[in-house]
């Protein structure tokens, strides 16, 4: 990885860092109005197919537009090739709009038999609205994917942002009065502001040239490498799918509790993994496209061993804050003392999850890059049989905590044949440092959740945000000044990136 990747590296993990800050008030917002009623369980359950394919589009295009594009440019063809994509991209997600549409009443029902009446018409509403979007996500996952190429990674959050506010909006003005449908109006709304902000602000004028005819011969190249890699990336919302299904057979409340169980542990996720991978994979696909074996390699240790350092800690401090942090952001209006239990009681659960499926989007990106998305696809059918059958069996004898027990186990079982599989592809990687390095952090990260649960437990009669405050600074001073002592090389480069200097170290 370049070192100038240091600097674009802060600011994108800053946008970022405010565009997951906007999606946990969003969640705020939502517990405040519908705390854990029915509406909050209808909303949240609709919302996942329709997000489904917004992943599809978005991440989709993402993993496979920014080789093919980087490949094109070496062409002189970059343009032509963001055209052709963005027009049939508008024709596609236009015509799985209206079927969307059209198949909400049938599909909430069937997967939802669990709801009452009252829920099941919320959701059926929410749905139809949301699946309305369709289009402006693809047309904005197409734009945010260029801007990617071309490494303009806070623009492309800037645009995220806008369809959160949008909600949040919705919600302050209309909540009261129209229910859970003004959240995914404002979610609608949001996707066109968003794409207009792209064209008219972002994406240069000749970039896109509407009026080219339409390369079928490219747009088959194109899609016949999107469509498995879309697909890998639909695993995750299927498996959240299989959840929200089991979670829905439980009482009222369930699926509140466990989308924001879920959404608040994978906070370290959707911050450094998803950072990481965005900013490693251009070197990545860089490098593979140059065929430069020896820097492909190195790329992806090192962007492996910066995952486990910064998600495992922020994990482990999370677990030692959970019912605090949980209280302060959700114990409100709606939302009951009650509900933070249970919800802080599906969160523990999620730990194995974030930390596998961090590790393993990285693993992605690199399967991405040597074009192998139908190998990872494969992989991500077994997940979703996987998490079916431990579903299953986890909920009979655990409860609905047997749902996130499963997606941890599910996201071990995934990340660790992923890695064997993308090893062997790519004729070995380096273990010996992987190994140390994955110690290193493992000791530190110890360290630190040895010193900060007696300090977390002497200090709960304090005030919630000067405890969580408290504990969270003491916890990364101890862990990385622990990194430090132990020669952490991942911290080294870390810090190297952000000053400027190329640190060139040969892996054994």
């Amino acid at each position: 990885m370049k070192a100038k990747l240091g600097a674009a590296g802060l600011l994108f993990l800053m946008m970022t860092l405010l565009l997951k800050i906007s999606g946990l008030v969003r969640d705020m917002v939502i517990a405040y109005y519908f705390g854990d009623s029915y509406q909050a369980d209808a909303f949240l359950a609709a919302f996942i197919i329709p997000n489904m394919l917004f992943l599809f589009m978005t991440n989709g295009m993402k993993n496979t537009f920014v080789p093919s594009f980087l490949e094109a440019a070496v062409l002189g063809r970059e343009n032509n090739h963001l055209s052709q994509v963005f027009k049939v991209t508008a024709i596609g997600g236009a015509v799985a709009g209206v079927f969307g549409v059209c198949l909400s009443p049938y599909l909430i029902p069937l997967l939802y038999p669990g709801f009452s009446e009252q829920a099941t018409t919320v959701a059926v509403g929410v749905s139809a609205w949301l699946m309305s979007a369709l289009v402006f996500v693809g047309l904005n996952a197409v734009l945010e994917a260029y801007l990617d190429a071309r490494q303009r990674f806070s623009t492309s959050a800037v645009s995220q942002l806008i369809v959160i506010f949008s909600m949040i909006t919705s919600a302050f003005l209309f909540a009261e009065s129209e229910g859970p449908y003004v959240l995914a109006a404002g979610y609608l709304t949001g996707t066109i502001i968003s794409l207009l902000f792209k064209l008219i602000l972002a994406v240069p004028k000749q970039a896109i040239r509407l009026k080219e005819k339409i390369n079928y011969a490219e747009i088959k190249r194109f899609y016949q490498l999107f469509l498995p890699v879309a697909l890998t990336v639909m695993v995750g919302q299927i498996n959240l799918t299989v959840d929200n299904i089991f979670a829905g057979y439980f009482p009222e409340g369930t699926v509140t509790y466990i989308n924001y169980a879920k959404n608040l542990v994978h906070f370290p996720q959707a911050i450094f993994g998803v950072t990481i991978a965005t900013l490693v994979f251009p070197a990545l696909a860089k490098a593979q496209a140059a065929g430069s074996e020896f820097q492909f390699k190195q790329t992806m240790a090192q962007g492996l061993a910066l995952m486990y350092l910064l998600v495992l800690p922020a994990i482990a401090g999370m677990m030692i804050l959970m019912p605090q942090i949980i209280e302060l952001l959700y114990e409100r209006g709606a939302f009951t003392r009650q509900a933070t239990l249970a919800t802080s009681k599906a969160a523990y659960y999620y730990f194995g999850s974030v930390l596998f499926f961090s590790l393993n989007t990285m693993i992605n990106k690199g399967f991405y890059s040597i074009k192998q998305g139908k190998l990872i696809m494969k992989i991500g059918v077994g997940s979703v049989v996987l998490n079916l059958l431990f579903n299953y069996l986890f909920t009979r004898i655990l409860g609905f905590t047997g749902i996130p027990l499963a997606s941890s186990i599910v996201g071990l079982v995934y990340a660790a044949t992923g890695f064997i599989l993308f090893r062997k592809h790519v004729n070995g990687l380096p273990l010996r440092m992987l190994g140390k390095e994955f110690f290193k952090i493992t000791a530190a990260a110890g360290i630190m959740t040895g010193v900060t649960i007696p300090l977390s437990q002497g200090t709960t009669g304090w005030p919630v945000i000067p405890h969580i405050v408290f504990i969270a600074f003491s916890g990364a001073a101890i862990f990385f000044g622990s990194a430090w002592l132990l020669r952490t090389a991942a911290l080294s480069y870390l810090a190297g990136s952000f000053r400027g200097k190329t640190q060139q170290r040969e892996t054994k």
